[in-house]
C-alpha cells in the first residue's frame, strides 16, 4: 500500500489535562487523490479512564475509535492494543470553506490559500433532533456566548427533573462553551460551538447544533471569517480511485432515525457513482461488500487482485511526545 501523507499535529492552545487535544493538519492531496493520513496504534494506559479521554488526546471521535474497534469495551482494560483511525478519504465535496460530514463525525476546514485541511471530531443531533444537511454560511461569529434554553429543549430538562434557568451566562459552565459560530441556515437556530461537556464530542446528543472540544473551536473560530462557506452533508460511504490505482472505500455506521435500529444491520441507500465504481474493472466487489459489512471507518484497498491492509504506525502513550516513522512528529501539552 502507498504511503499516506503524514500527519501534523500542532498544539492550538491552552487546555486542561481533562481536555487535551490536538489540531489535526493534514497536506493536502493532488487534485484526484482523497486519501490523507494514516492509521496508528496506541496502547491503552492505567490513567485512560474512558474511550473519550483517549479520543481526545488524538483528537477523533470515541465513535470512530469503536468503529475501528468493534470488540473493544467502552472503557478498554490497560494493555489493549487499538486503533485510532487517523486515516481518511476527504469527503465527496468541495475542498473550501467548511465541510461537515454527519456521517463520520467529522468536521473538516480547508484555509483559504493553503495547501491543507484541518479535521475535527464533533457531536451532532441526536435521534428526532438531527442536525439538518445544508448548504450555508457562518452568519454570526459569537465570542462567551450566552444560552437561552428553547422552550422544547427546557421541556425536555424539566422532564428529567432539570430545571433551566430562562438564560444561562457565558462562562465555564455555559452549555455554549467559549465560542459560537451561528449559521444562516433557517432561522440561525443552528450554531457550531463549544461545550461544558467534552465527552460528548463524537456522538449523537445535542439538539441539533454542532459540538466541537474547546480547543478546537478556539481555533477555528480564530480562523474563519463571516461568510465562510459551510456545507453539511451525510455520506456514510466514501471511494476513491487513487492516482496510483488503488481503490479505497471507507464505511462508517449509517444515521439512525431510531435509537433502537441497529446501525451494525442497517441499510445504506447507495448513490449511482458508488455501483458504478462497484463495478467497475479494476474492482474486487468481494472486498467492497465486506467493507459495507465490517463497517470500520476507515479506508480500506478494494483494488482486484490485491489484500486489504491498514496503514499503521506505532504510537507511544499519548502523554508524551513521540517521534515516529520517517519523522511524523508529535506533541501533546
Amino acid at each position: 500500500m502507498k504511503r499516506a501523507s503524514f500527519i501534523t499535529l500542532t498544539i492550538i492552545g491552552a487546555y486542561s489535562a481533562l481536555q487535551a487535544a490536538w489540531a489535526v493538519d493534514y497536506p493536502l492531496p493532488p487534485e484526484g487523490s482523497r486519501l490523507i493520513g494514516q492509521n496508528q496504534t496506541y496502547t491503552v494506559q492505567e490513567g485512560d479512564k474512558n474511550l473519550q479521554a483517549i479520543a481526545r488526546r488524538f483528537d477523533t471521535a470515541a465513535m470512530l475509535i469503536l468503529e475501528a474497534n468493534n470488540t473493544i469495551a467502552p472503557v478498554p482494560k490497560p494493555g489493549t492494543l487499538i486503533t485510532i483511525p487517523s486515516q481518511m478519504l476527504l469527503p465527496d465535496a468541495p475542498r473550501e470553506g467548511v465541510i461537515v460530514n454527519l456521517a463520520e463525525l467529522r468536521l473538516y476546514y480547508y484555509p483559504p490559500g493553503e495547501n491543507r485541511v484541518q479535521v475535527y471530531p464533533i457531536g451532532i443531533g441526536l435521534q428526532g433532533l438531527e442536525t439538518p444537511v445544508m448548504d450555508t454560511r457562518i452568519g454570526q461569529k459569537i465570542p462567551n456566548p450566552t444560552w437561552t434554553p428553547t422552550a422544547g429543549i427546557r421541556q425536555r430538562s424539566l422532564e428529567r427533573g432539570i430545571t433551566l434557568p430562562p438564560v444561562i451566562p457565558a462562562g465555564p459552565n455555559n452549555p455554549l462553551g467559549r465560542y459560537a459560530l451561528r449559521l444562516a441556515h433557517g432561522n440561525g437556530e443552528y450554531l457550531i460551538h463549544g461545550t461544558s461537556a467534552p465527552d460528548s464530542v463524537g456522538l449523537r446528543v445535542s439538539s441539533g447544533c454542532i459540538r466541537m472540544n474547546a480547543p478546537d473551536i478556539k481555533a477555528l473560530f480564530a480562523q474563519v471569517r463571516t461568510g465562510t462557506a459551510v456545507k453539511v452533508i451525510n455520506q456514510p460511504v466514501k471511494f476513491s480511485v487513487e492516482p496510483n490505482g488503488i481503490r479505497y472505500v471507507e464505511v462508517h455506521r449509517p444515521l439512525s432515525p431510531e435509537e433502537e435500529q441497529n446501525v451494525q444491520t442497517m441499510p445504506y441507500v447507495l448513490p449511482a457513482e458508488f455501483t458504478a465504481f462497484r463495478n467497475a474493472q479494476g474492482v474486487d466487489s468481494r472486498l467492497v461488500d465486506k467493507a459495507l459489512y465490517r463497517r470500520a471507518g476507515y479506508p480500506v484497498s478494494v483494488s482486484a487482485g490485491q489484500t486489504p491492509a491498514v496503514n499503521t504506525t506505532a504510537v507511544e502513550s499519548a502523554q508524551n511526545g513521540f517521534v515516529g516513522e520517517e519523522g511524523q512528529t508529535r506533541a501533546t501539552q
